[in-house]
């Protein structure tokens, strides 16, 4: 059931030239799936003089071309769809259920980068001079190096893949060590669609190493990473060396507002659901819960009621809504989240604990009475802990949810127009999510504000965070 780990570099899927391999471990029963291949010095280079190679030819490829290519690509993915959830959920922990989602956006996410690469405009400026033509011109950057995380193992890095071809550029994309097979098996439908030698390049090792390694080289042109907020500033240090383009999605804290003229019951399901998805692992999860005072008891009891029953388990059982951490670094992370919020006087509602002894299972947590200064209000839990607390009125909710230096998502719920469209101004994040938690789509741009990102990723402007801009003026044309 599981994928074959190896590089590909050039064209070619290979183990690395020095032979270090690491464990990949299936969090729901902490067996080994299979040995990870670690690219050398030697491996980095060759998928950097491929990618090189590559790029030289692709950037003269028409957008219309372009477009077969993921089109196709987009195609075996659906054929693939079941054979590819089931590896994410072997080597990940999400569920079937919510594995199948996202192979169906990375299909849709190919598909849009293949539209919308015939779409990257460029522009005729009216000339103050006569006889000339001044032209705006859109043109590919040069090679990638794009760096994924482990939450999302297919559409994270196929996101960045497909929009870096799309946009004209070849790439050398590093996804999770701990979740490789996702993308090593979409990456093998690139080579069986017809994508030329060196146009994809994956590889894995140290992130560090590796990172360091890509950046340096005067051969990538652009990054783009997804991850935590200081690896982020240390990947923007190293490109700022070379004067690079990065993009950086970063870590968020999303709050969410509730005010007392909705339907308590549904909002607090809808916030539920959103927060036990991937077991919180999602950067644009819920995570902070203001609920007005008056109906905060009525929605802790709702909310508390689905996480109470909700069925925790191995992912590959199809009754199962919410499977294990990503890793025990989250479990012992959520432990300690717990304990500084109980020291702080928190109540625990339902949850707060390990499950078992085998897995990286914890329960679904509501905590109630948490201060402003704990850590699971100040940090971002990457979990299943749903801190939710009260508020009296709008000003002082909205210095408390923009309170944080991050702003990537944020939510609000309400039956006032107008209310509504105050919070989509007032709330300082780069996605706002009014009466829904459904901010993400591959035709809309993704990315934060404050220590949360710089540059977006999908929707045009994703395409566009991979090119020049050339201005062209044309004398006696």
């Amino acid at each position: 059931m599981y994928e074959k780990l190896e590089l590909l570099v050039d064209g070619d899927w290979r183990q690395g030239s020095d032979r270090i391999t690491e464990d990949v471990i299936n969090p729901a029963t902490e067996k080994v799936l299979g040995q990870l291949p670690h690219a050398s010095t030697s491996d980095l280079d060759q998928a950097l003089f491929a990618a090189d190679r590559a790029f030289k030819t692709w950037r003269k490829v028409n957008p219309h071309q372009r477009a077969k290519l993921l089109k196709r690509v987009a195609a075996l993915i659906r054929e693939n769809a079941e054979h590819i959830a089931r590896v994410m959920t072997l080597e990940q922990g999400k569920t079937l259920a919510e594995a199948r989602i996202e192979v169906e956006i990375t299909a849709e996410s190919h598909e849009w980068a293949a539209e919308e690469c015939k779409r990257t405009y460029g522009r005729v400026v009216p000339c103050r001079y006569d006889g000339t033509k001044m032209l705006v011109e859109y043109e590919p950057v040069g090679p990638v190096a794009a760096f994924s995380p482990w939450n999302f193992p297919a559409l994270m890095p196929m996101r960045k893949v497909a929009t870096a071809i799309a946009a004209g550029c070849s790439v050398i994309v590093k996804p999770a060590e701990e979740t490789p097979g996702t993308a090593i098996a979409i990456a093998r439908l690139y080579t069986q669609a017809g994508a030329p030698p060196g146009l994809v390049n994956v590889v894995f090792g140290v992130p560090a190493d590796v990172s360091s390694h890509l950046i340096a080289s005067p051969i990538i042109r652009k990054i783009s990473f997804t991850g935590s907020i200081p690896v982020g500033k240390q990947l923007m240090r190293l490109a700022a060396e070379g004067m690079k383009k990065i993009t950086l999605e970063l870590g968020g804290h999303a709050p969410v507002v509730v005010f007392d003229d909705v339907d308590v019951s549904k909002v607090a399901k809808i916030a539920a659901a959103g927060k036990h998805r991937n077991a919180g692992q999602v950067c644009i999860s819920p995570t902070r819960f203001y609920v007005h005072e008056s109906i905060h008891r009525r929605f802790v009891q709702s909310f508390t009621e689905v996480f109470r029953d909700l069925p925790v388990g191995d992912g590959l059982d199809e009754n199962v809504k919410m499977g294990p951490l990503a890793n025990p670094r989250r479990v012992d992370a959520m432990e300690d989240f717990v304990s500084d919020a109980k020291e702080r006087g928190a109540t625990v509602q339902c949850g707060g604990e390990r499950i078992g002894n085998q897995g990286f299972f914890f329960q679904p947590t509501v905590l109630t009475e948490v201060p402003d200064d704990a850590r699971i209000m100040t940090e971002e839990p990457f979990g299943p802990l749903a801190p939710i607390v009260s508020f009296r009125d709008y000003d002082e909710v909205m210095e408390r949810a923009n309170s944080l230096p991050f702003g990537l998502a944020a939510y609000a719920f309400t039956a006032s127009e107008g209310r509504a469209r105050s919070l989509a101004t007032d709330l300082e994040a780069g996605m706002v999510g009014i009466n829904s938690l459904m901010v993400a789509s591959p035709e809309t741009p993704f990315g934060g504000v404050k220590e949360s990102g710089i540059g977006r990723e999908a929707g045009i402007e994703g395409i566009l965070e991979h090119m020049e801009i050339k201005t062209v003026s044309l004398t006696g044309a």
